[in-house]
């Protein structure tokens, strides 16, 4: 390794303790650090995994909501190899489990406040079981654990007060995110420290990242379309706000007394915001916003950034949150608007868009997005033959059908395989559809989106039942909200299948709605989804169209 070469983010966040001593690095409720102090925390919490045997490629999980510690974690990972896995907390006690098993991790921090139900369930029935459980949200150890080193902060300050100083190649993975369940799982994408300071360079210039730049940080952490404006904040010596979850009023506040400028809020927050905000009781002008409503506008400034001005582009996980972008484009001038529905590549990436054997489509045709370049994951955690699919020709191919327009700007067409989107949330229907399959009631299953004004889509099952519990003609059905039982099949109902996925997966991703038909359309060995969404309303699928091909 080229040392004198080398950047990592241990080291920035040593540079920003040298540059910037002073600064507001994070804000998190009552707590308020330094970037010195930042730093003085992460250099003890890093000694005391070292400690702990946590060494080079070391998982460390996050379950819990938002804190200024998921920071600290990584920060402290960053500077001794390991790698920090925040995860998903609204998920379900059987999928939580499916995590901490797979990720084999050294150290478990965990919350109890709203989550700590599910967390301890999940820890059950996890066969893992050799590693350290720190509860973040306590200054003492929790009832039942064994000693106060039990406690987050009990671990931290065991650890030695002196910078770590190891050397750790920035090529190295240090962040974890576990993605939807394209194949049936969830896959951890490894992210280095090369791709997520590459990102946090381009999103800084985008969005006008500066020092003065503070961020709430509203959005889940477990999301890199979250976490990766967090990082470009961290990097460019901004202010990190974090709140545990989002509450309309508790936005309001923290905008007003911290001088937020950026913040991650969906539709339905905004539309929470504006009520709670109605008297003009908080000044919300130093929020850069795209637009929206009226209301929303009257209350906030315009984002003059090339983002703010053109935002979107195209991305996933696995290139650290974005690869293409729509940002760079002149959105005043009508003659150098891009063709293309999602801009251009990132200045740190290289895109092309191949067919089947792996040739170069023609501009105009349809064929997988494939990416190379600063920002691409290492691989999935412990998937070797995925990650062997996935990286043929010197190329990661994305799963993702695209088109690249005749002025060289990207089309994002939608996934090869067919993908949800509720709210900022991805659901893929093969987890959904494998959940239903595990009921005795249902023979086979097939999930669509349907358009949905609040939520983008929402999801809806068509089932086939078994012989001796359907007797449906097809002509009756249930909308999942009255529970009335199939004509001919008391033994089961719309109801009790959406509790059975309730129960097995995350609530997001459960059906709606219910539909029961006789047999799926099928083309050839294939589900027809197509003629399932032409019959059943299905659409607004990512990328605008309704088809998977």
């Amino acid at each position: 390794m080229d040392s004198i070469r080398n950047l990592t983010l241990g080291d920035i966040i040593r540079e920003h303790r040298r540059s910037w001593p002073l600064q507001t690095a994070v804000v998190d409720g009552s707590t308020r650090l330094t970037y010195l102090e930042l730093d003085d925390r992460v250099s003890r919490l890093a000694n005391a995994l070292v400690a702990h045997g946590v060494g080079v490629g070391g998982r460390v999980l996050w379950l819990g909501q938002n804190s200024f510690r998921i920071m600290e974690a990584l920060l402290a990972c960053a500077k001794i190899g390991a790698v920090l896995c925040p995860v998903n907390w609204r998920q379900t006690p059987e999928e939580l489990a499916f995590v901490i098993d797979d990720s084999a991790p050294a150290i478990v921090i965990w919350q109890e406040e709203e989550v700590g139900e599910d967390v301890r369930a999940g820890r059950a029935l996890a066969r893992t079981s050799d590693a350290r459980w720190l509860r973040h949200d306590t200054a003492v150890h929790p009832a039942g654990a064994d000693s106060a080193a039990d406690s987050y902060e009990a671990f931290l300050a065991s650890g030695a007060a002196d910078d770590p100083e190891m050397e750790v190649g920035a090529e190295l993975p240090v962040l974890q995110i576990y993605t939807a369940a394209f194949s049936g799982r969830p896959n951890g994408a490894q992210l280095s420290h090369l791709a997520i300071i590459s990102q946090d360079l381009v999103i800084a210039m985008a969005q006008q990242i500066t020092p003065q730049y503070r961020y709430l940080c509203s959005g889940p952490l477990f999301h890199i379309g979250c976490f990766m404006f967090t990082l470009a904040t961290f990097h460019m010596a901004g202010t990190n706000v974090f709140v545990r979850r989002v509450v309309a009023e508790e936005l309001c506040e923290l905008i007003d007394r911290e001088r937020c400028t950026g913040a991650y809020i969906l539709g339905p927050t905004i539309d929470q915001i504006v009520e709670a905000n109605r008297d003009g009781r908080y000044d919300l002008s130093s929020l850069r916003i795209l637009g929206g409503r009226p209301e929303w506008v009257a209350m906030t400034s315009p984002d003059e950034s090339p983002w703010g001005r053109r935002p979107g582009g195209f991305g996933q996980t696995e290139v650290m949150g974005m690869t293409t972008f729509t940002a760079f484009d002149d959105p005043d001038d009508p003659a150098s608007r891009p063709l293309g529905t999602h801009g251009r590549a990132s200045p740190v990436t290289s895109i092309r868009i191949l067919d089947d054997d792996g040739a170069e489509c023609r501009h105009g045709d349809v064929g997988e997005i494939a990416v190379r370049g600063l920002t691409v994951m290492n691989g999935y955690w412990d998937r070797a033959d995925e990650n062997a699919r996935r990286t043929s020709n010197g190329w990661y191919r994305t799963n993702d059908l695209g088109r690249r327009e005749a002025d060289g700007s990207i089309s994002f067409i939608g996934p090869k395989g067919r993908m949800l989107k509720s709210a900022a949330e991805n659901i893929y229907p093969a987890e959904v559809e494998s959940c239903l399959r595990t009921h005795p009631a249902v023979a086979d299953v097939a999930i669509i989106g349907v358009p949905d004004d609040r939520w983008t889509q929402s999801v809806k099952a068509i089932v086939v039942l078994r012989d001796g519990n359907d007797g449906n003609d097809g002509s009756d059905s249930s909308d999942g909200n009255d529970g009335n039982p199939v004509a001919g099949s008391p033994s089961v109902t719309a109801e009790e299948l959406i509790e059975h996925c309730r129960t097995r997966i995350a609530s997001y991703k459960k059906p709606r709605t219910v539909e029961f038909i006789d047999a799926l359309p099928r083309k050839g060995f294939l589900v027809d989804y197509d003629a399932l969404d032409e019959q059943f309303g299905g659409g607004a699928y990512p990328g605008g169209t309704n088809r998977s091909a």
